[in-house]
C-alpha cells in the first residue's frame, strides 16, 4: 500500500506529535508498505530527503516552531501527486491539513487524521484568548466532518469531538512507543554521570518530571504540592527535564518557594538520553490535565518508573490505583501517594514489574496494526461507496 503521511511538525522538532510519526512510518515501512512523509522545512527551502518530503514554509510566530505554507502550487505537492498514494493520514491541523484536502481531492483517494491535540486547552495560550471554546469546537467540526475517518488516542478525546458534533467514525487507537529503547539498563556510568551533573547524591529520592516545559503542563501544581513531601522525606528532590517557554517563570517560582535545594531543572535532554532518568527516577509525576494521551506515561511505565500523576480521563486503562501507581483527585493525595510508595520498597518493585507489564500495550507494533486495521476499513467502506446504489443493494441482499 502507498501511504502518505502529512505533518506540520517533524524532526528536527521533537514533540509527541513527531515520535508518534516515526514510530508509525518505521513500522508501516518494515511491513513492506509504501510510506512518504509530507511536512514542512524550517530550511526555509524545498527539498527531498529519502521518504521525506520538506516543503518551503516560513515562521507562523502563533508558537516556537510553528510555521506555515501555502501548499496548493507546491511542486512536491505535484511530486506526491504523481507519486499516487492510497491513502492519506494528516497528522497536524494546519498548513499539512489542506494540503492533504488538496491530494485526496485530486487523486479521489480516503483521507484519515489524528487529532493530537486539545485546542481547548490552549486557546490563551495560542491565541491570546481571541477563540472562545465554542468557535474552537465549530471550526474543528467543519474541518474533520469532511473526512474519512478520525483517529483520537483516548476516549477523553473521542468524546470531546463527538460533543463538537464531529459525526464521522471516530478511531480510539493509543499512540504506540519503542518500548524496548526504555527498558534497556543504564550502565553505572551513566547513572554516576548524570548524578555529577545534577549535584544527586546517592541516598536521594527522585521524583522526575519529563517533558515540555509549557505552562499547560501545570508543572507549578508540583511545586506547591513538594514541600508536604519534603516534610515526610528531607532527601527529595524533584527533576525537571527538559525546556520550553515556561521554563523561565518556573524557575522564579523555584526560587519564590525556596525550593532551590530540592528541584533540579536540566534544561533539554538528548532523546537517547531521556530514558536514563527514568531509570535514575524513584517515581515519575506529572500534574498535567491537558494531554490527549501523554506519551511520557507510557515511556515512564516502559521503564519501569511507578507513575504519580493528576487524575485525568486521558489515563484511564493506563495507570490502574495501586498497581502501577496512583492517579490523585485532591491536592493532599499527593504526598501521601508519594510516600506509601517511598515508604514501601516491596510496593514499589511491584509497581514497577506491573509498569513493565501494562506498557506492552502500547508497542509501536501494537499500534500499526491497529492505524493498519482502520485504513483497510476506510478503503474499503471508500470503495464500496462509489459502488452504485443498485449494485450496492445486490450486493447486500446476496451476504444475506
Amino acid at each position: 500500500m502507498k501511504i502518505l503521511i502529512t505533518t506540520d511538525t517533524y524532526s528536527p522538532v521533537i514533540n509527541g506529535v513527531v515520535v508518534s510519526v516515526n514510530h508509525l512510518y518505521a513500522e508501516l515501512k518494515q511491513a513492506g508498505h509504501d510510506v512518504r512523509i509530507l511536512t514542512l522545512s524550517h530550511t526555509g527551502n524545498d527539498r527531498i530527503e529519502g521518504d521525506v518530503y520538506y516543503m518551503r514554509s516560513a515562521r507562523a510566530g502563533v508558537y516556537p516552531d510553528a510555521r506555515v505554507a501555502f501548499p496548493y502550487f507546491s511542486k512536491l505537492v505535484r511530486a506526491v501527486v504523481s507519486w499516487g498514494p492510497d491513502i492519506i493520514h494528516s497528522q497536524t491541523e494546519f498548513s499539512m491539513m489542506l494540503a492533504s484536502r488538496s491530494i485526496a481531492h485530486k487523486l479521489n483517494i480516503p483521507h484519515v487524521h489524528t487529532y493530537h491535540t486539545m485546542y481547548e486547552n490552549y486557546l490563551d495560550y495560542l491565541w491570546g484568548g481571541i477563540l472562545s471554546k465554542n468557535v474552537s469546537a465549530i471550526i474543528t467540526k467543519k474541518m474533520l466532518n469532511p473526512l474519512d475517518g478520525i483517529i483520537t488516542a483516548t476516549n477523553k478525546t473521542r468524546k470531546t469531538l463527538l460533543g463538537y458534533g464531529v459525526r464521522k467514525p471516530i478511531h480510539v487507537i493509543p499512540t504506540g512507543i519503542a518500548i524496548d529503547r526504555f527498558r534497556q539498563p543504564s550502565a553505572p556510568e551513566e547513572r554516576q554521570a548524570i548524578m555529577a551533573k545534577h549535584g544527586i547524591r546517592e541516598g536521594d529520592r527522585l521524583l522526575a518530571f519529563i517533558g515540555r516545559i509549557a505552562e499547560e503542563k501545570n508543572i507549578g501544581e508540583l511545586l506547591t504540592l513538594l514541600p508536604a513531601v519534603i516534610a515526610k522525606h528531607r532527601r527529595v528532590k524533584l527533576l525537571v527535564v527538559g525546556d520550553g517557554p515556561y521554563a523561565g517563570v518556573l524557575e522564579a517560582r523555584i526560587r519564590q518557594l525556596g525550593l532551590e535545594k530540592h528541584v533540579v531543572m536540566t534544561g533539554m535532554v538528548p532523546p537517547d538520553e531521556v530514558r536514563h532518568y527514568y531509570k535514575l527516577a524513584d517515581i515519575f509525576v506529572n500534574a498535567s490535565t491537558s494531554e490527549t494521551q501523554g506519551l511520557t506515561y507510557i515511556e515512564a511505565l516502559s521503564s519501569g518508573c511507578p507513575v504519580v500523576c493528576k487524575y485525568d480521563p486521558c489515563i484511564d486503562g493506563v495507570i490502574e490505583q495501586g498497581f502501577n501507581g496512583y492517579a490523585y483527585k485532591e491536592p493532599a493525595e499527593f504526598a501521601a501517594c508519594i510516600q506509601a510508595i517511598l515508604e514501601n520498597e516491596g510496593l514499589r518493585e511491584r509497581m514497577s514489574a506491573n509498569a513493565l507489564s501494562k506498557a506492552n500495550e502500547y508497542s509501536s507494533g501494537v499500534f500499526a496494526n491497529h492505524v493498519l486495521d482502520t485504513y483497510m476499513g476506510v478503503l474499503r467502506a471508500n470503495r464500496e461507496a462509489r459502488v452504485p446504489f443498485t449494485k450496492r443493494l445486490m450486493l447486500i441482499v446476496r451476504r444475506r
